[in-house]
């Protein structure tokens, strides 16, 4: 599962690793959680890469109410492809999640301790993501993404058995072209990311809290928990 991210580098970062062109500046975010504003690669109408702001959590373009509907904020990799909240996106709308990093806890409800899951040079990573456009009755539109998961590699085990699905530079053609790659060819490129990519430390208790935010979030933590 994947409940919260971050991206702390600036644009000029993300526009040379994703290779595009556009894109605003924005402050670092320490702690990303469902139902913010995030940053996705996707394509655009002319299929040019594009940097876009949607929220976080899918609401399916089929969708009477989605009020109704649980937070969609990630997806099976093994069954997105047939679920019906997904497979439109699976087929015709894939995108790219810039991050920095991701979390995980551990520990008993009223004592969880994260954890922040990144490289070792904290540099960037993609998850593999889903988007949609939904379109209200009274003429509103939102676009949304969820982030597509697969079973935690043996890095990540101990903290949870899923994580984000996560693309290397030379997979990020293959996957965003929907007219070429069917969405079983996509999903084999799904996979948990090799175990040494990535590495986990303990970090501050207070991101467990959505509302906090700061660079001192991500610092190695050993104190105790409150």
């Amino acid at each position: 599962m994947c409940s919260r991210y971050n991206l702390t580098v600036q644009v000029e970062a993300v526009r040379a690793y994703f290779q595009v062109e556009n894109g605003e500046p924005y402050p670092p975010r320490y702690n990303i959680a469902p139902s913010q504003p995030v940053l996705i690669l996707r394509l655009d109408h002319a299929r040019e890469r594009e940097l876009a702001l949607v929220r976080w959590g899918l609401i399916p373009s089929w969708a009477k109410d989605p009020a109704r509907l649980s937070n969609l904020f990630n997806a099976r990799a093994e069954s997105a492809a047939e679920k019906a909240s997904f497979r439109g996106a699976m087929r015709h709308r894939r995108c790219l999640v810039p991050a920095n990093g991701f979390y995980e806890w551990t520990g008993k409800a009223g004592a969880r301790q994260p954890h922040l899951i990144r490289r070792p040079d904290s540099g960037l990573m993609a998850f593999a993501g889903l988007w949609e456009s939904w379109l209200g009755a009274d003429g509103s539109e939102i676009d949304t993404m969820a982030v597509l998961t697969v079973a935690a590699n043996s890095t990540l085990s101990s903290l949870h058995e899923r994580m984000p699905a996560i693309l290397q530079p030379a997979d990020f053609d293959a996957w965003l072209d929907t007219r070429g790659f069917s969405a079983e060819m996509a999903a084999e490129m799904l996979r948990p990311a090799p175990a040494d990519l990535l590495e986990h430390v303990t970090v501050d208790p207070r991101l467990s809290n959505a509302r906090n935010e700061g660079p001192e979030l991500i610092a190695p933590y050993r104190g105790t928990l409150l």
